[in-house]
Formats: C-alpha cells, sequence, structure tokens
C-alpha cells in the first residue's frame, strides 16, 4: 500500500523541475511504485483530478478543516478515495456540516505537506506540471506501451489513470477499446496561431485547405438514427437549448454521424452577430422558444469524424473532409479553399473578412484529428492581435470605478515552468455590465487580497487585443502587451484552452522578424 506522502513529494519535485524530461522521470519513479489498484488513482492525483469532481467548497473552508496535522505519514492513497466517495455521498439537511467534518476527519490524518497538497487537489490548482502530454509519456515509460497508442487512447478517454491501468494490465492491445463512440463526447481539436497566409503556407506543406474562421460558438453534434445530441467545446450537452439545429441535423443522410462545426445567429442582414449575442442561446433552460423567435441559430460543419460505422477521427483530413461533403448540405458547409496559392488564399480571407467574420482556418489535409491538441496542423489567422489570457487578478477601481474590481492582471501558462506568468494590465474595453458581473465573479474565485488588488484562482478566460508585443524585464516572461484592450470573455473555454506563454512568444518573434 502506498503512502499519500510518496505522492505529496513527487509532486513537490516535479514542481520544482523545470526539464521536462526530468519530470517525466519522476512521475514514472512514482508510478511504478504503486499497486495495480492505486495506479488509475495515483495518476489521476498526479494529473490534478479526482474521480469525483468538484467538491464545491472553497479554499478558505478547506482551510478551515485543517485543524490538526498528523506528525508521521499514514495516509494512504487508497485511503483518500474512500474519504472522498464518502464525502461525495453526503447529502440532505445539515449536510455542510457533516462535510466539512469528514474534511477535518481527512486532514487530521495527513502531515503539513499532505494537508497542502490535498488542498491544491481538491480546489483544482494543482500545477506542478503534470499535464496530460507530460504524464502520458510518463505512462508509457512505466508500461512499454508507445506514445502513439497511449496518445490515441487518450483521445476517446480523458481519465488518464484509467489509460495507464488498462496499458499495464492489458498493454497496447487493450487500448484499443477506446474508440471514437456516438453519444460520447471528445475534447475539440485545437489549432495554433499564425500571422498571416503566407506563414501559414510556409508551415504547412502540400495543398492548404483554408476555412472561414466564424465568430461562433463550438459545436459537436452526435446522430445515431433520429437521436441527436449537441454538446459545447467544454462537452456540455445543450441540445434542449439549439432545437433548430438538432431538428435538422436528424435529416442528414447518415445513420450515425459525429459532426464538428460552429453554431452562430446572424442579423436581420445577413451579418454575423457578436459572439456574446450568439451565446445567449446556450445555457438557457427557459424562455428557449421565445429566444428560438428572436435569435435563430444556424449550425456550420468543418469536419466529418463519424460517418455510420466509420470511425474518421484517425484518417486524413482531406477524407474527412469528402465524408462532409456527401452529408452535409453546402448551405451548412463553412465555406473552404483548397490552394497553395497565396494570392488566392489572401482574397479568400479579405472575403471572410468583408462578411463580418474573424480571418481563416488554414488546415493541413493529411493530418488526422487530434482530439484535445493544439496541432500544428490547424492554424488561425485572424484580422488582428488576440490571445485568450487567463486572469490572475484584479484591482480595485478610481472615481467611476470605486467598489468594482477593475484594472486586470493578464497571465498566460507557461509549458516548461507550468506556471502562470503575466503579461500585463488592463481596464480598456470594460463595460458597466462587464464590471459588474466581474466584480461578483472575481470574488466568488478569490484566492487571497491585499488592500488593493483581489487574486483570484485560474479560471475565467477573456479574449484581449494589443496592438503588440514589446520585451520586458518588468514581468517573468520578458514580453508584455501594448495597448492592451478587453474584447470579451470567453465562458465556453477552459483554462486548458487559452493560449500558453509559448503561442506568445511565437507571435513576438514574428512581429519582431
Amino acid at each position: 500500500m502506498t503512502l499519500l506522502a510518496a505522492v505529496a513529494a513527487t509532486s513537490a519535485q516535479v514542481a520544482k523541475t523545470p526539464a521536462r524530461s526530468a519530470k517525466i522521470r519522476l512521475l514514472a519513479d512514482c508510478l511504478r511504485t504503486l499497486d495495480a489498484d492505486e495506479l488509475e488513482l495515483g495518476v489521476a492525483y498526479l494529473s490534478g483530478e479526482i474521480h469525483q469532481g468538484k467538491i464545491g467548497i472553497g479554499p478558505s473552508a478547506l482551510r478551515a478543516c485543517a485543524s490538526g496535522v498528523a506528525r508521521a505519514p499514514r495516509l494512504q492513497v487508497k485511503d483518500v478515495d474512500r474519504a472522498l466517495e464518502e464525502l461525495a455521498a453526503v447529502r440532505g439537511s445539515g449536510s455542510g456540516a457533516r462535510r466539512s467534518a469528514a474534511l477535518g476527519a481527512l486532514f487530521a490524518s495527513a502531515t503539513a505537506a499532505e494537508q497542502e497538497f490535498l488542498l491544491r487537489l481538491l480546489v483544482g490548482e494543482l500545477r506542478q506540471g503534470a499535464l496530460a502530454g507530460v504524464m502520458i509519456e510518463a505512462i508509457a515509460a512505466v508500461t512499454g506501451v508507445s506514445l502513439a497508442d497511449l496518445r490515441r487512447a487518450a483521445m476517446y478517454e480523458s481519465h488518464l489513470g484509467a489509460i495507464a491501468r488498462v496499458a499495464r494490465e492489458h498493454g497496447a492491445e487493450g487500448l484499443h477499446r477506446y474508440q471514437l463512440e456516438v453519444m460520447s463526447p471528445l475534447t475539440p481539436m485545437l489549432a495554433q496561431v499564425a500571422s498571416d497566409v503566407d506563414e501559414a503556407l510556409e508551415t504547412l506543406t502540400g495543398e492548404v485547405a483554408f476555412e472561414w474562421k466564424m465568430d461562433g460558438a463550438r459545436i459537436q453534434v452526435h446522430k445515431r438514427d433520429e437521436e441527436v445530441r449537441i454538446f459545447t467545446r467544454g462537452l456540455n450537452d445543450v441540445t434542449a437549448a439549439i432545437p433548430e439545429i438538432a431538428e435538422a441535423a436528424r435529416s442528414l443522410p447518415a445513420r450515425q454521424l459525429v459532426l464538428d462545426g460552429e453554431a452562430i445567429a446572424f442579423t436581420p442582414s445577413g451579418r454575423p452577430h457578436a459572439f456574446q449575442v450568439t451565446m445567449r442561446r446556450f445555457g438557457r433552460k427557459l424562455d428557449v422558444a421565445r429566444l428560438q423567435r428572436e435569435l435563430p441559430m444556424r449550425a456550420f460543419y468543418f469536419d466529418c469524424l463519424r460517418r455510420d460505422d466509420t470511425s474518421l477521427a484517425e484518417h486524413p483530413a482531406r477524407e474527412r473532409f469528402a465524408a462532409l461533403l456527401e452529408v452535409i448540405p453546402a448551405a451548412q458547409l463553412i465555406p473552404r479553399l483548397v490552394t497553395r496559392s497565396a494570392e488566392a488564399a489572401t482574397a479568400f480571407y479579405d472575403e471572410a473578412i468583408a462578411q463580418g467574420h474573424e480571418g481563416l482556418m488554414a488546415k493541413s489535409l493529411e493530418a488526422p484529428y487530434e482530439a484535445g491538441n493544439r496541432g500544428a496542423s490547424w492554424l488561425k489567422i485572424k484580422r488582428a492581435h488576440t490571445l485568450d489570457l487567463v486572469v490572475l487578478a484584479a484591482e480595485w477601481g478610481h472615481g467611476r470605478r470605486q467598489g468594482k474590481l477593475s484594472n486586470l492582471h493578464l497571465g498566460a501558462f507557461d509549458t516548461n515552468t507550468r506556471q502562470y506568468v503575466m503579461l500585463g494590465k488592463t481596464f480598456k474595453g470594460l463595460t458597466d455590465a462587464m464590471l459588474e458581473w466581474q466584480t461578483r465573479e472575481f470574488q466568488a474565485r478569490e484566492s487571497h487580497r491585499d488592500d488593493w488588488t483581489v487574486y483570484l484562482r485560474p479560471e475565467i478566460v477573456v479574449e484581449v487585443a494589443f496592438s503588440d508585443l514589446q520585451a520586458s524585464p518588468r514581468y517573468p516572461g520578458g514580453l508584455a502587451l501594448r495597448l492592451a484592450r478587453v474584447k470579451r470573455y470567453r465562458p465556453d473555454k477552459r483554462v486548458e484552452d487559452a493560449d500558453t506563454l509559448q503561442t506568445v512568444r511565437k507571435i513576438f518573434d514574428a512581429q519582431s522578424g
């Protein structure tokens, strides 16, 4: 039986280790010590996850539960899982007091180091660097299964602990059980950044598929006979909120489908509504019929991941696009141009901008669909510099903004150090409604504060427009945003989907030549 102290110590070591190879070695050494029935839990905990999901108790309340400290390690990994299972089962009258008591008993069995590990694990702030890519390589080292087989399985199973257990017990052959299944959503593929059409053509070989980048809500549509379910990029089921898209999907000429696309609302003149307007349709359980009349939605598809009994996700994009053309009416296809002509692609980009869209996507025709990855075979080309950043803190405003959290501290995740790095501040672009919202929501996510600033758990993504990037010794990453302005908040994006410091540096390198 493995003590939690061993897992907590590994987490602390990994957090202090900058080199990716050293992180992998530390993780693998720890995983080798775990029994077969502990491996799944160990992988989950070192990845910052618990099977029970969010426990609904903030960091301040959790710290209040930690009234006693064990002098020596005695808490086992499986003890933690049993305690969390019991905690998740607490319901009904007086549940708050009983949950606090259960947490108090758990923390009393832990040393100070274990308590700190548990606290960060339970509030989702265990950012010691064992993210999916690093952990998958550690699992490969422990199980002897190839990275390709593990990465393929991870496309269809988000719990890496389950993958590790199957890989250890059954090898690569056992991982074949993980397949793209209809009605089981997968994390969408994301794109890297290209500054313009020329850079996209330089980066991607062969003919390139350019698509309009619509400023809508990412949707994944699953169809099995007459049943249709629609999921957001966060894998939330929103079928009931956009019934017109579900109804249109039912009539598509295939028994089974998994489609990737965008849902977007248009003005009466045919221009796309702002993203915030489109998002009004999501998450609504009441007045759906009224909103459907006032703000009808249209779906535009750009990828087909499954057709009938054939999973296409691992097939080249040209095959997926061909399948898409066979089942989707032309009016529901995102406009696409396949070319290696910079002149033709630039004209296509100008047309997308003229129609009110964000820019273009550029995609390799030979690449598979990399679910959950920011793949190098997809590039986004926008008309202005924008980044999706994470709000790290906010300062109290002055004058007309007295009593409101105003000046945002903006950061990006550094995949090398596994820490958020601040890139600058801005109070520009914030409407009165935004100020009201963020003052309320930021304090609900507060980690600590001082006289001027409220510091947040990294949970909120904001899209920021800026003129350029400049070298700056003021910030740890050495870069700062110039003339930053809030464009919108992105409730549809997780912090894991935000742009990383590596993406920011790539933009700076391109900008500076």
